[in-house]
């Protein structure tokens, strides 16, 4: 029988095994497509309406929250808290876009 702490090794194990392509892949991208990338769903984010914006604001919470679950054991306290705050932010937005409070 698996405990607490080996049921999340255990998925932070499997989700590092399938984010590994994934990350080489975009690991040997230029820079700039990535950046591009990010700005454009960003723009999109901004100056679009609806669930439209909503959804590009959403898959660049997504992205962060990966990025974030793979860098976990790496930060500190104030990276960690850095995280979840953006992760909210974001989340709040595209809550916010989607509705069109903003």
């Amino acid at each position: 029988m698996e405990t607490r702490g080996e049921q999340g090794a255990g998925l932070r194990a499997a989700v590092e095994r399938w984010s590994a392509a994934p990350v080489v892949f975009l690991h040997r991208l230029p820079r700039w497509v990535l950046l591009v990338a990010v700005f454009v769903l960003l723009v999109i984010g901004m100056v679009g309406t609806g669930w439209v914006a909503a959804a590009a604001v959403l898959v660049l919470a997504l992205a962060l929250a990966w990025f974030a679950f793979l860098n976990w054991p790496a930060l500190d306290g104030s990276g960690r808290a850095l995280r979840v705050a953006a992760l909210a932010v974001l989340v709040a937005f595209a809550l916010g876009r989607g509705i069109g409070q903003f």
